[in-house]
């Protein structure tokens, strides 16, 4: 893609910054939190709106760290981001404040 090799030994970050590519954990949180804004638009009584009011049992106990839940994964972007759901409900207000821009 632009002219280099792994013969070449270049990091990974060194070629995407010359290639003007996001990181892709931002790319990712990203596209998770347009989807999580997508759904909190949509109207309280839609089938998808109704998964965040189930509550899960977990019937055994694992061992190991406990999953990853998607309420977490949110709670953690939205931190990272100083945001509150409630601007997800404005979608231009969201979108600049969500969006990702790949670097030049």
């Amino acid at each position: 893609m632009c002219g280099k090799t792994r013969k070449d030994r270049i990091r990974n970050i060194e070629i995407q910054r010359q290639v003007g590519v996001a990181p892709i954990d931002t790319k990712i949180r990203e596209g998770r939190l347009r989807w999580f804004g997508h759904l909190q638009r949509r109207p309280t009584n839609a089938p998808t709106r109704k998964l965040d009011s189930i509550e899960t049992v977990e019937i055994r106990q694992v061992r190991g760290r406990p999953k990853l839940t998607w309420d977490a994964l949110i709670k953690r972007d939205l931190n990272g981001l100083k945001s509150s759901t409630l601007i997800a409900l404005n979608r231009a207000q969201w979108k600049s404040l969500i969006n990702v821009a790949d670097p030049s």
